[in-house]
């Protein structure tokens, strides 16, 4: 789990917006979805999620649920609700919350009906479409309040994260932003000890003692000259055997993995804003400017240069390639 806890750190959390509907049925809430993770645990009673397209499935309360992608999805008091689905952009939009990200959003909607009350949080993470562990995460990940005997604490802490932002008490925005921490790490802790379902898992190459000491040599020290025959002999496989199983658990080559580790770094560092070309590229385990600048472009479709400038950072680093 050491690996597990280094790439964690990774996720940096720049912005939180939270809520908490009170709807009575029927209700329907519509969302194109957000660049970031959803939290959902819902109070009172049952309801219906459906992401990006697929069938409807049955939230109880206390199901803690986690959107790692922020995909599509409609929210329902029930699969057949004739009532026309609420946009929660609109929502957003309309109480001015869409201007100011850290502003909590309260509101109460639907027919009259039995009462759900939603508490809601959407986490904005620092590279969230390379990180390593969000862009292997399913879309929908659901920890029922039966199975809390794995992170008893879930349900609570995702209340108290809501409720906390809500009071907006001094410090509560410092306060929300760690408690999301804490909660995302415990959601995908309870996540790796419950999934078992089968194809390509990152978590999977953890548990193997072999590929995971691989992952923890690539994580503690990426910077070093790392080729497949070298993690292979480090773990004590032959090489066919550790491509093969590495790729068959982490879905894909250990070099390519690697590569995408060094350019996380290589991205945090060019964020920092005043680091030189040559030492972002000496973080990233290059030893060549050039080399480095055209890894990068390989990685993201981008040079170190329009990168930063994508990201709001005008400063000209000088790269070739």
């Amino acid at each position: 789990m050491d690996v597990l806890s280094d790439v964690l750190a990774a996720c940096r959390v720049e912005g939180a917006v939270t809520g908490r509907f009170t709807l009575s049925a029927p209700w329907s809430l519509a969302s194109a979805g957000v660049d970031g993770a959803m939290f959902r645990v819902g109070r009172g009673e049952p309801w219906w999620l459906a992401v990006d397209g697929d069938a409807p499935v049955q939230v109880d309360p206390g199901d803690l649920v986690l959107l790692p992608h922020g995909s599509p999805h409609i929210q329902m008091s029930s699969p057949d609700v004739d009532a026309a689905p609420i946009n929660l952009a609109q929502v957003l939009q309309d109480t001015g919350v869409a201007d100011r990200l850290h502003t909590p959003l309260v509101f109460a909607s639907g027919g009259g009906g039995a009462v759900t009350d939603l508490f809601s949080g959407i986490v904005l993470f620092r590279e969230t479409q390379r990180n390593p562990v969000l862009r292997m995460l399913p879309k929908m990940i659901r920890i029922r309040a039966a199975d809390m005997s794995v992170a008893p604490c879930l349900g609570p802490m995702t209340e108290m994260f809501v409720e906390e932002s809500l009071a907006c008490r001094p410090g509560w925005k410092i306060t929300a932003a760690r408690m999301a921490d804490l909660l995302f790490v415990h959601m995908l802790r309870a996540y790796l000890l419950t999934h078992s379902g089968p194809g390509h898992d990152w978590f999977r190459g953890l548990s193997d003692p072999k590929i995971g000491k691989a992952l923890m040599l690539i994580h503690n020290d990426p910077r070093a000259p790392w080729t497949v025959e070298s993690l292979a002999e480090a773990v004590f496989m032959s090489r066919s055997r550790f491509s093969a199983r590495f790729r068959e658990l982490v879905g894909e080559s250990p070099i390519s993995y690697l590569a995408s580790r060094r350019m996380g770094i290589a991205a945090e560092r060019l964020a920092l804003g005043y680091l030189r070309m040559s030492d972002v590229a000496e973080e990233a385990g290059y030893g060549s400017d050039k080399v480095f600048a055209r890894a990068f472009r390989r990685w993201c479709g981008m040079t170190p240069t329009e990168y930063l400038k994508s990201r709001g950072v005008e400063r000209e680093l000088g790269e070739s390639g």
